[in-house]
């Protein structure tokens, strides 16, 4: 006990950290840990290891002390301007000097203000402030960040690990901050009838605005403002991430560009997918492919257009388009779904275990019992789902040129067990609602029209076009299982009241790790088609199945 209590009277005495004018020691229970400790002191649970041929090793638990000291070594290294000497606190001294000595240099940031908060674990939020700087220009800058301390492998030594979000939450590694005149002019965004659209309107369209300046910043007439912006590095060009503006010094003249988006139905889309937690949606107009809303719950990324996730059971109408095209099976057919189906060596079940001893396909369709399709696997090609989705839907072909950064689709060709995962949306394929409402829309049409946010003629660009069209007996067989569904399926509930020409699949998808499914749903009515995911949302008709449906009864 006595020599516990000298090391206590040790710490007491221990001089704080102060970080822009304030002590950066909290009380017990706040956070960090209940005495300041100077840089170097050892944590009261601190464990070592050692051999007689190695130096001693610290493992264990992160203690509160060693979170706190670690913390408070890189930030007020940081917010004294002292690059190297931060970098040396994280795990990655090369990248970390890179970034932090580019924000006086580079983003010409001064006067950084570092505050601690509340730790959390190993986790430590802190609020940034700064000044930023450019010829005669200045604006403040204001942000919350947070830092993470681990372990260095080699010693033990608690260490920041580094990430350049770290320094600025909306940094990919490898991506850099620079201020200056931006390479590509601002542009205001109009919808289908000439009003603006803001993300201050519009939540869900920052990274669309953030596309639309990329993409036609340069031709649209603008002239190029002072700007504070996140300048993307290969990994993040390659993830089709664009470039951010942080702080405006000088607007500079925005072009105009013209999209397809509805502002009743983008206003309508917003609404929706706030009621949901990881919702999306988007909504085309089957006629001609023009996208007419696009929302997500989470305005960080754009799962709508960008998404690459297990479509599920929606899949299963693109798995019929190939099925009523071989002349396998017809929707009046005799079809058992039995519980259980084996294929290469695993077996699969439907959903709860469920079967369908006497029916028809339709009924299996409407029931989206999963064995009545996975059971034709045997008569397939390993490669006939690849060739349908992209001969007649236009999916995963990397050729959608819509405006903005999309993703496709992919449905790669597999074989045995996972070909037949593909034939009900798992396994490797990958899709998002836009692609899911590209794929209603098709049916409605009975061709591929290829969605796109903002008008070919704009900039000559050429949209993809797929090698072939449905026959209408085809069609007609998909409208018939899709209505069927919505009147008495899966999607009943959801497309309740619904009138006129309207169709709807709705779809779970299992996600590795994860307790509930991504509920999927994809639905038409009339020449309007729309697709949400609702991810960890469970069952497609209870979660997006109603704001899908909400949409297709708003019009458009």
């Amino acid at each position: 006990m006595g020599n516990r209590r000298r090391v206590a009277e040790r710490r007491r005495t221990t001089k704080p950290a102060v970080l822009g004018g304030m002590i950066a020691v909290v009380a017990a229970g706040a956070g960090f840990a209940v005495y300041a400790v100077a840089d170097g002191g050892a944590a009261a649970d601190e464990r070592t290891s050692a051999s007689a041929d190695h130096k001693a090793v610290r493992t264990g638990p992160l203690s509160a002390a060693e979170v706190h000291t670690a913390a408070i070594r890189f930030l007020t290294a940081w917010q004294q301007g002292k690059a190297a000497e931060a970098a040396d606190a994280t795990n990655d001294t090369s990248a970390a000097t890179a970034l932090l000595t580019g924000l006086t240099k580079d983003a010409h940031l001064t006067g950084v203000t570092l505050t601690p908060g509340a730790a959390t674990g190993a986790k430590v939020p802190f609020s940034v402030k700064a000044t930023v700087s450019y010829d005669k220009l200045s604006k403040p800058l204001a942000y919350g960040s947070s830092l993470t301390v681990v372990r260095r492998a080699s010693d033990g030594k608690p260490l920041v690990d580094w990430h350049s979000s770290v320094v600025q939450p909306d940094l990919q590694d490898g991506d850099t901050l620079v201020t200056g005149a931006s390479g590509t002019p601002p542009v205001k965004a109009l919808d289908r009838d000439g009003g603006e659209l803001t993300a201050a309107k519009y939540p869900s369209l920052g990274p669309v605005l953030d596309g639309l300046r990329a993409k036609y910043g340069k031709s649209a007439g603008g002239k190029a403002g002072i700007e504070l912006r996140v300048v993307r590095g290969k990994a993040s060009q390659k993830a089709e991430l664009s470039d951010k503006t942080l702080v405006a010094l000088s607007q500079g003249t925005p072009g105009t560009v013209h999209t397809t988006l509805n502002p009743t139905l983008q206003a309508a889309a917003e609404q929706q997918v706030n009621k949901q937690q990881k919702a999306s949606v988007v909504v085309v107009r089957p006629s001609t492919g023009e996208i007419l809303a696009v929302a997500n719950s989470g305005h960080g990324f754009n799962v709508g257009f960008q998404g690459s996730l297990a479509p599920g059971s929606t899949m299963k109408i693109v798995t019929s388009t190939m099925l009523f095209e071989k002349n396998l099976i017809t929707p009046d057919a005799s079809h058992p779904c039995p519980k259980t189906y084996k294929v290469a060596g695993w077996t699969f079940h439907n959903d709860g275990d469920s079967e369908i001893k006497k029916g028809t396909f339709r009924q299996s369709f409407g029931a989206s019992c999963n064995n009545a399709f996975i059971d034709f696997a045997p008569k397939l090609s390993n490669d006939d789902l690849t060739k349908e989705a992209q001969q007649v839907y236009g999916l995963g072909m990397d050729n959608w040129a819509i405006g903005v950064p999309s993703f496709d689709g992919s449905v790669p060709v597999q074989s045995g067990a996972q070909m037949g995962a593909s034939l009900i949306g798992q396994g490797a394929v990958r899709m998002n609602p836009l692609n899911m409402a590209s794929v209603a829309a098709t049916v409605e049409a009975g061709s591929f029209h290829q969605p796109y946010l903002v008008a070919p003629s704009v900039d000559h660009r050429t949209l993809a076009k797929a090698a072939r069209t449905m026959s209408a007996k085809t069609q007609s067989q998909l409208k018939d299982v899709m209505k069927f569904t919505a009147d008495y399926g899966t999607a009943a509930k959801a497309m309740a009241g619904m009138s006129g020409d309207y169709g709807a699949k709705t779809g779970s998808a299992e996600v590795d790790g994860q307790k509930k499914p991504n509920g999927w749903f994809t639905a038409y009515k009339g020449d309007l088609a729309a697709a949400g995911v609702v991810e960890a949302g469970g069952h497609g008709g209870d979660t997006a199945g109603p704001i899908v449906a909400a949409l297709l009864k708003t019009g458009g």
